[in-house]
């Protein structure tokens, strides 16, 4: 079910899809094996890789959230990379070598695929689960504000 799910979402996408499967194959290219799944983002869903426990500091609960997420956005897509590493976000710290894209704190924003360095987010994604694979990530333990 969760796999027709995904293909669904994929499909919704119209004339992204193309370019959202080309994301999702370079992410599961750089981590082979990484849980996939739909996460609520709003009114709609994102893609997330790598369910982690988290706790916001406004809940009293913890849930989860995934490692990093692929989301299609109006005018761009959104690659999330929820890793802090040495203190500082990795997708931040690494902004500078991604080719033409615009980055937040832990989002890396793109019209196109071609657009981006993709041996350099590549390395990026590669570090994000390396640095997490012990289940310790400062993003998710309130680390970082």
């Amino acid at each position: 079910m969760a796999a027709d799910g995904i293909e669904a979402w994929f499909a919704a996408a119209g004339p992204r899809e193309a370019e959202l499967r080309r994301v999702d194959a370079l992410v599961q290219e750089a981590a082979p094996g990484i849980d996939r799944s739909l996460v609520p983002a709003g009114a709609g869903q994102m893609l997330g890789y790598g369910l982690m426990p988290y706790r916001p500091r406004s809940a009293r609960t913890t849930t989860s959230w995934p490692l990093i997420a692929l989301a299609a956005q109006k005018r761009h897509l959104s690659l999330y990379v929820c890793a802090v590493v040495d203190g500082g976000y990795l997708a931040e710290d690494r902004a500078d070598r991604l080719g033409t894209v615009s980055c937040g704190k832990s989002c890396i924003r793109f019209t196109s695929l071609d657009r981006v360095d993709t041996d350099a987010l590549g390395a990026l994604l590669r570090d994000a689960v390396a640095s997490t694979s012990s289940g310790r990530n400062e993003y998710f333990t309130g680390g970082v504000s």
